[in-house]
């Protein structure tokens, strides 16, 4: 199994309920074919660099788990056909991408301990 990181923009005009109903749809539909989520982040309303389909801002959301090879195909389509999302981009983690996103987790979940 490779580990894989998929980012995506949700179209501004989504309630904070909408937006959640459509990670919730693409995470279970990962589950569903077999994939383990390890970690999701909520990034929020951001600009975009440039305009897409008229809008200059969306949710950003990311996504990382380890799957295998077939399911990205399946999933890239499902978001393709979804006209809530405005982009995505999936990426297989290496070895050393793979450490990178351990070490921020870790030290995100220290930093909130630390606060608290």
């Amino acid at each position: 199994m490779n580990q894989y990181e998929t980012v995506f923009i949700l179209t501004p005009v989504l309630s904070d309920e909408q937006m959640k109903e459509a990670v919730k749809k693409y995470e279970d539909h990962l589950t569903k074919n077999g994939a383990e989520i390890i970690h999701e982040e909520n990034w929020g309303m951001r600009k975009l660099a440039y305009p897409i389909q008229k809008k200059s801002s969306g949710f950003y959301h990311l996504i990382e788990f380890k799957a295998e090879g077939n399911v990205i195909a399946d999933v890239e389509t499902e978001l393709k056909r979804d006209e809530r999302i405005l982009r995505f981009l999936t990426v297989k983690l290496d070895k050393h991408a793979v450490t990178y996103n351990e070490k921020r987790r870790n030290k995100k979940v220290a930093e909130a301990a630390a606060e608290a």
